[in-house]
């Protein structure tokens, strides 16, 4: 039986790579700080008897107690308001937290992947984004913290591979949507479902005409465990290039909520990319994966789950 360390996983996208290397009967070690990730996230693992949970925090070294097959870094603020309230602390698990982690694979002689993020394209001046572009990226602005991070740590983790000889896997994740988002999260999809369901105004930023394409994450879990088993070392792009305007969005959230909330705009924030759209291609032909499904049955799925939830128990922030 394969044991898979899951650093972070007790995070949105973590918790669903739990839950889907159990459900393939692996055992899982889950490792997380709860800097923002929860223990409800992980709830329903608790009481199985191949998933441990262990409280720790990635950018202090860990040394695992049992043999592993993989090794999966997902930890991280990884929306927004989260790595702006966090900056130091994106930093260091980008840099300081990966090695750490490499550092188990190394030893454990163990399989690595990398979650990195479409954020190291920056605000792409080429569309649908290649693994081959190489971004434009500002270095000092308020999403730096997140986006110099990540390209940090793709550099660490081919370093590591070139110089030691681990088997490591990147991808490079594009915005992930479905159940577990929290409602305070700040990314366009759970503040739309939050404010429609408490029939408060949609915020929509800048004119709404910036673009994103959504993956929902059942086959955003799908890509990532594809490529930890396959055999492509270099970035690869795990997302949807379904491709859709912020404020299609918030009106098909409206739409499907029935909510009487009107559509508010705000000023753009500094940094926020206009156009964000991966190109597939290669993770189609070394992998055989592509998204299956649509951003409207994913928004139905997404709504029922936020339909059970309280949404009393925090504010959109």
């Amino acid at each position: 039986m394969d044991t898979a360390l899951v650093i972070g996983g007790c995070g949105f996208l973590g918790s669903h790579v739990c839950d889907c290397l159990i459900n393939e009967g692996s055992r899982v070690v889950c490792v997380d700080n709860f800097l923002t990730g929860t223990y409800d996230n992980v709830r329903q693992l608790i009481d199985h008897s191949r998933f441990r949970l262990v409280e720790h925090d990635i950018r202090e070294p860990y040394a695992p107690d049992e043999p592993l097959a993989f090794v999966f870094h997902l930890a991280s603020p990884a929306s927004p308001p989260a790595y702006m309230r966090h900056p130091i602390e994106t930093l260091e698990v980008g840099s300081i937290g990966t090695k750490n982690a490499l550092d188990i694979a190394q030893a454990a002689g163990a399989r690595f992947l990398f979650t990195s993020s479409s954020e190291v394209y920056g605000d792409p001046e080429v569309s649908p984004q290649p693994e081959s572009y190489r971004g434009n990226v500002s270095t000092t602005g308020p999403r730096s913290v997140y986006d110099e991070a990540k390209r940090y740590g793709e550099a660490l983790v081919m370093a590591y591979r070139r110089s030691f000889g681990v088997e490591t896997r990147i991808v490079r994740i594009f915005n992930t949507y479905g159940p577990r988002l929290q409602s305070n999260d700040g990314r366009a999809v759970s503040n739309f479902i939050t404010q429609a369901l408490r029939n408060e105004p949609l915020t929509v930023y800048g004119d709404g005409s910036q673009t994103r394409s959504f993956c929902y994450v059942s086959d955003q879990v799908d890509g990532i465990l594809a490529a930890a088993r396959g055999g492509y070392a270099e970035p690869i792009n795990i997302g949807n290039p379904d491709e859709r305007t912020i404020l299609e969005i918030a009106q098909i959230i409206r739409e499907k909520t029935k909510t009487s909330s009107d559509i508010r705009f705000e000023p753009l924030p500094e940094d926020d990319p206009l156009q964000r759209r991966p190109d597939i291609s290669l993770a189609r032909r070394v992998l055989g994966w592509e998204p299956r499904v649509s951003f409207e049955e994913g928004i139905d799925e997404t709504l029922k789950w936020f339909g059970s939830r309280d949404l009393e128990e925090s504010k959109v922030g």
